[in-house]
């Protein structure tokens, strides 16, 4: 079965070389209502995305992120951080005393970020930018929360960077994923033999 979306699905590679092409605002705009419209736990959103504009910000991060120079040179760099700040100040302002937030309500905000972050994805994917999800942001993530004065219970779990594919990018091959019958098991984990 194919559509549109499925295609596109299929078709997105992750870019690291982009041309000098500005994202058009209406363009950044546009990813960044999509990612507002991924679904969240309990409809709380309980993420915040950093617009990292300041030239001298993105090329620290293209240092801290494992020397990295394309972070620096991308049109559009964006941190998705896991906010559960976010979380405990609303209950605050309803009145409420909130309690500590645990490893599970992290692991939560991490998951409802990313699925923010891959909207994002999609939605540049399909007005012809590309994109590339930066781990290093989340390897060293105190460094980070220090760069990015971020208070406690923030934590930045993905940074990705945009911008339109050079031709040697857009005509790169995509890298081959596993099998289907490896990555999906049936109702219960099946163990993997060497082969």
């Amino acid at each position: 079965m194919q559509n549109n979306t499925l295609n596109e699905l299929h078709a997105r590679k992750s870019v690291r070389a982009f041309t000098p092409q500005p994202i058009p605002a209406e363009a950044k705009l546009a990813i960044l209502n999509a990612a507002a419209q991924a679904p969240t736990a309990g409809c709380q959103q309980l993420y915040t995305i950093l617009d990292i504009t300041d030239p001298e910000l993105k090329k620290t991060l293209a240092v801290t992120c494992d020397n990295q120079p394309f972070i620096a040179e991308a049109p559009l760099v964006l941190i998705f951080c896991a906010d559960c700040k976010y979380w405990a100040d609303a209950y605050t302002e309803g009145g409420h005393d909130p309690r500590p937030a645990a490893v599970g309500d992290l692991l939560l905000a991490v998951s409802d970020t990313n699925i923010a972050a891959q909207n994002a994805v999609t939605a540049a994917w399909s007005l012809g930018i590309g994109s590339c999800y930066i781990g290093d942001v989340m390897e060293r993530c105190e460094e980070h929360r220090k760069l990015l004065n971020l208070p406690e219970h923030v934590f930045p779990a993905a940074m990705l960077v945009f911008g339109y594919p050079t031709q040697q990018q857009a005509d790169r091959q995509k890298p081959a994923r596993f099998a289907r019958e490896h990555i999906v098991h049936e109702n219960t984990y099946r163990e993997r033999t060497g082969e």
